[in-house]
Protein backbone atom coordinates (compact mmCIF):
# COMPACT_ATOMS: atom_id res chain seq x y z
CA UNK A 1 0.00 0.00 0.00
CA UNK A 2 1.16 3.55 -0.37
CA UNK A 3 1.82 4.77 3.54
CA UNK A 4 1.31 8.13 2.31
CA UNK A 5 -2.57 7.68 1.39
CA UNK A 6 -5.51 8.63 3.86
CA UNK A 7 -7.51 5.34 2.72
CA UNK A 8 -4.00 3.32 3.43
CA UNK A 9 -4.60 4.66 6.95
CA UNK A 10 -7.75 3.78 6.94
CA UNK A 11 -7.09 0.24 5.70
CA UNK A 12 -4.87 -0.13 8.05
CA UNK A 13 -6.61 0.64 11.31
CA UNK A 14 -9.71 -1.11 10.35
CA UNK A 15 -7.94 -3.93 9.71
CA UNK A 16 -6.24 -4.02 13.50
CA UNK A 17 -9.75 -3.70 14.20
CA UNK A 18 -11.29 -6.49 12.14
CA UNK A 19 -8.28 -8.96 13.12
CA UNK A 20 -8.92 -8.35 16.73
CA UNK A 21 -5.68 -6.27 17.45
CA UNK A 22 -6.32 -3.10 19.03
CA UNK A 23 -8.91 -3.34 21.62
CA UNK A 24 -12.17 -1.07 22.36
CA UNK A 25 -11.60 2.54 23.66
CA UNK A 26 -7.86 2.37 22.90
CA UNK A 27 -6.49 6.15 22.33
CA UNK A 28 -5.26 6.96 18.78
CA UNK A 29 -2.80 9.41 19.16
CA UNK A 30 -2.20 11.54 16.08
CA UNK A 31 1.40 11.81 16.68
CA UNK A 32 2.16 8.28 17.60
CA UNK A 33 0.22 7.47 14.35
CA UNK A 34 1.71 10.44 12.24
CA UNK A 35 5.07 8.85 13.33
CA UNK A 36 4.29 5.08 12.29
CA UNK A 37 2.78 6.06 8.72
CA UNK A 38 5.09 8.72 8.15
CA UNK A 39 3.01 11.45 7.08
CA UNK A 40 1.50 14.54 8.39
CA UNK A 41 -1.05 14.61 11.72
CA UNK A 42 -3.45 16.12 8.53
CA UNK A 43 -3.77 13.78 6.65
CA UNK A 44 -3.91 11.07 9.82
CA UNK A 45 -7.09 13.71 11.16
CA UNK A 46 -8.84 12.54 7.86
CA UNK A 47 -8.85 9.37 8.48
CA UNK A 48 -9.92 9.29 11.54
CA UNK A 49 -12.58 11.74 10.50
CA UNK A 50 -13.85 8.33 8.18
CA UNK A 51 -13.39 5.93 10.58
CA UNK A 52 -15.48 8.08 12.58
CA UNK A 53 -18.43 8.46 9.68
CA UNK A 54 -18.00 4.79 9.42
CA UNK A 55 -18.28 4.69 13.38
CA UNK A 56 -15.28 2.47 13.93
CA UNK A 57 -13.87 5.32 16.11
CA UNK A 58 -15.40 8.18 18.25
CA UNK A 59 -13.94 11.50 18.88
CA UNK A 60 -14.50 13.33 21.81
CA UNK A 61 -13.58 17.16 21.64
CA UNK A 62 -10.68 17.88 23.76
CA UNK A 63 -10.03 14.24 24.23
CA UNK A 64 -8.69 12.49 21.01
CA UNK A 65 -10.01 9.87 19.02
CA UNK A 66 -10.64 6.58 20.58
CA UNK A 67 -11.02 2.83 18.94
CA UNK A 68 -15.41 3.14 19.53
CA UNK A 69 -16.68 0.37 22.25
CA UNK A 70 -19.76 -0.65 21.52
CA UNK A 71 -22.07 -2.48 23.86
CA UNK A 72 -24.23 -5.76 23.64
CA UNK A 73 -27.13 -3.51 24.43
CA UNK A 74 -26.42 -1.22 21.15
CA UNK A 75 -26.38 -4.56 19.38
CA UNK A 76 -29.80 -5.51 20.70
CA UNK A 77 -31.23 -2.59 19.95
CA UNK A 78 -30.17 -2.14 16.62
CA UNK A 79 -30.94 -5.52 15.48
CA UNK A 80 -34.64 -5.55 16.78
CA UNK A 81 -34.62 -2.21 14.19
CA UNK A 82 -33.51 -4.03 11.44
CA UNK A 83 -35.39 -7.29 12.08
CA UNK A 84 -38.77 -4.95 11.88
CA UNK A 85 -37.26 -3.31 8.75
CA UNK A 86 -36.12 -5.98 6.88
CA UNK A 87 -39.06 -8.45 7.33
CA UNK A 88 -41.02 -5.76 5.02
CA UNK A 89 -38.00 -5.21 2.85
CA UNK A 90 -37.69 -9.25 2.02
CA UNK A 91 -41.75 -8.96 1.33
CA UNK A 92 -41.49 -5.96 -0.77
CA UNK A 93 -38.54 -7.81 -2.89
CA UNK A 94 -40.24 -10.85 -3.48
CA UNK A 95 -43.21 -8.93 -5.13
CA UNK A 96 -40.77 -6.64 -7.01
CA UNK A 97 -38.09 -8.89 -8.00
CA UNK A 98 -37.33 -9.37 -11.83
CA UNK A 99 -34.38 -12.52 -13.17
CA UNK A 100 -32.02 -9.80 -12.92
CA UNK A 101 -32.73 -8.40 -9.24
CA UNK A 102 -32.25 -11.83 -7.84
CA UNK A 103 -28.75 -12.88 -10.11
CA UNK A 104 -27.12 -9.38 -8.81
CA UNK A 105 -27.96 -10.90 -5.52
CA UNK A 106 -26.47 -14.00 -6.21
CA UNK A 107 -23.63 -12.65 -7.68
CA UNK A 108 -23.22 -11.29 -4.22
CA UNK A 109 -23.40 -13.84 -2.58
CA UNK A 110 -20.76 -15.34 -4.46
CA UNK A 111 -18.30 -12.62 -3.53
CA UNK A 112 -19.18 -13.54 0.41
CA UNK A 113 -18.06 -16.79 -0.38
CA UNK A 114 -14.97 -15.78 -2.21
CA UNK A 115 -14.11 -13.66 0.63
CA UNK A 116 -14.70 -16.40 3.03
CA UNK A 117 -12.07 -18.75 1.19
CA UNK A 118 -9.50 -16.29 0.85
CA UNK A 119 -9.62 -16.01 4.85
CA UNK A 120 -10.28 -11.98 4.08
CA UNK A 121 -11.83 -11.14 7.12
CA UNK A 122 -12.69 -7.36 6.46
CA UNK A 123 -13.65 -7.84 3.12
CA UNK A 124 -15.56 -11.15 4.22
CA UNK A 125 -17.39 -8.94 6.93
CA UNK A 126 -18.45 -5.89 4.18
CA UNK A 127 -20.12 -8.19 2.03
CA UNK A 128 -22.18 -9.65 4.74
CA UNK A 129 -23.42 -6.25 5.64
CA UNK A 130 -23.74 -5.16 2.30
CA UNK A 131 -25.82 -7.80 1.28
CA UNK A 132 -28.89 -6.08 3.21
CA UNK A 133 -28.34 -2.50 1.68
CA UNK A 134 -27.69 -4.25 -2.02
CA UNK A 135 -31.18 -5.84 -1.41
CA UNK A 136 -33.11 -1.89 -0.60
CA UNK A 137 -31.09 -0.54 -3.55
CA UNK A 138 -32.47 -3.09 -5.65
CA UNK A 139 -35.51 -1.84 -5.04
CA UNK A 140 -34.71 1.62 -5.76
CA UNK A 141 -35.70 2.53 -2.48
CA UNK A 142 -32.92 4.87 -1.86
CA UNK A 143 -34.28 6.01 1.90
CA UNK A 144 -34.69 2.34 2.97
CA UNK A 145 -30.78 2.20 1.39
CA UNK A 146 -29.61 4.75 3.60
CA UNK A 147 -31.65 3.96 6.76
CA UNK A 148 -30.20 0.44 6.18
CA UNK A 149 -27.11 1.41 5.62
CA UNK A 150 -26.68 3.51 8.78
CA UNK A 151 -27.52 0.57 10.97
CA UNK A 152 -25.27 -1.67 9.56
CA UNK A 153 -22.59 0.90 10.06
CA UNK A 154 -23.88 0.93 13.78
CA UNK A 155 -23.29 -2.59 14.70
CA UNK A 156 -20.48 -3.26 11.85
CA UNK A 157 -17.85 -2.69 14.47
CA UNK A 158 -19.82 -5.57 16.88
CA UNK A 159 -19.66 -8.11 14.10
CA UNK A 160 -16.43 -7.40 13.01
CA UNK A 161 -15.34 -7.54 16.69
CA UNK A 162 -17.18 -10.16 17.72
CA UNK A 163 -18.08 -12.60 14.80
CA UNK A 164 -16.62 -15.49 14.54
CA UNK A 165 -15.06 -16.83 11.15
CA UNK A 166 -17.76 -19.75 11.60
CA UNK A 167 -20.58 -17.38 12.37
CA UNK A 168 -19.92 -15.77 9.13
CA UNK A 169 -19.67 -18.76 7.61
CA UNK A 170 -23.34 -19.71 8.59
CA UNK A 171 -24.08 -15.73 7.72
CA UNK A 172 -22.99 -16.69 4.06
CA UNK A 173 -24.89 -19.82 3.75
CA UNK A 174 -28.35 -18.04 5.22
CA UNK A 175 -27.74 -15.14 2.83
CA UNK A 176 -27.87 -17.74 0.04
CA UNK A 177 -30.97 -19.54 1.15
CA UNK A 178 -32.62 -16.14 1.38
CA UNK A 179 -31.82 -15.88 -1.84
CA UNK A 180 -33.10 -18.88 -3.30
CA UNK A 181 -36.26 -18.16 -1.50
CA UNK A 182 -36.45 -15.03 -3.21
CA UNK A 183 -35.87 -16.62 -6.53
CA UNK A 184 -38.81 -18.67 -5.90
CA UNK A 185 -41.06 -15.73 -4.86
CA UNK A 186 -42.02 -17.13 -1.62
CA UNK A 187 -42.40 -14.42 0.76
CA UNK A 188 -43.33 -16.30 4.04
CA UNK A 189 -39.83 -18.40 3.91
CA UNK A 190 -37.87 -15.43 2.55
CA UNK A 191 -39.49 -13.50 5.80
CA UNK A 192 -38.69 -16.57 8.13
CA UNK A 193 -34.97 -17.07 6.62
CA UNK A 194 -33.92 -13.31 7.13
CA UNK A 195 -35.93 -12.97 10.74
CA UNK A 196 -33.85 -16.18 11.48
CA UNK A 197 -30.87 -14.80 10.16
CA UNK A 198 -30.62 -11.29 11.89
CA UNK A 199 -31.14 -13.30 15.29
CA UNK A 200 -28.29 -15.90 14.58
CA UNK A 201 -26.31 -13.07 13.59
CA UNK A 202 -26.85 -11.87 17.25
CA UNK A 203 -26.94 -14.48 19.53
CA UNK A 204 -23.89 -15.43 17.53
CA UNK A 205 -21.72 -12.63 18.79
CA UNK A 206 -19.00 -13.39 21.40
CA UNK A 207 -18.44 -10.73 23.89
CA UNK A 208 -16.19 -13.07 25.93
CA UNK A 209 -12.93 -12.42 23.85
CA UNK A 210 -9.54 -12.50 24.68
CA UNK A 211 -8.88 -8.76 25.41
CA UNK A 212 -6.24 -7.35 22.00
CA UNK A 213 -3.70 -5.39 22.37
CA UNK A 214 -3.76 -1.45 23.04
CA UNK A 215 -0.50 -0.96 21.66
CA UNK A 216 -0.53 1.08 18.22
CA UNK A 217 2.76 0.12 17.32
CA UNK A 218 2.70 -3.62 18.23
CA UNK A 219 -0.82 -3.83 16.63
CA UNK A 220 -0.17 -2.42 13.34
CA UNK A 221 3.12 -3.49 12.85
CA UNK A 222 5.26 -2.18 10.37
CA UNK A 223 4.36 -0.36 7.38
CA UNK A 224 4.28 -2.49 4.24
CA UNK A 225 6.19 -0.06 1.36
Amino acid sequence: MEPSSTSAIVEALTRAIVEHRLQPGTKLAEQKLADHFSVSRTLVRQALFQLAQNRLVTLAPARGAFIASPSAEEARQVFAVRRMLEAGMTRAFVHASTPAMVQALRAHVARERAALDRADVGQRNALLGDFHVRMAELLGNAVLAQMLGDLVSRCALITLMYQSASAAAHSHAEHAAIVEALAARDAERAVALMQAHLEHVQANLTFDRKRPSNDLSMALGPVTP
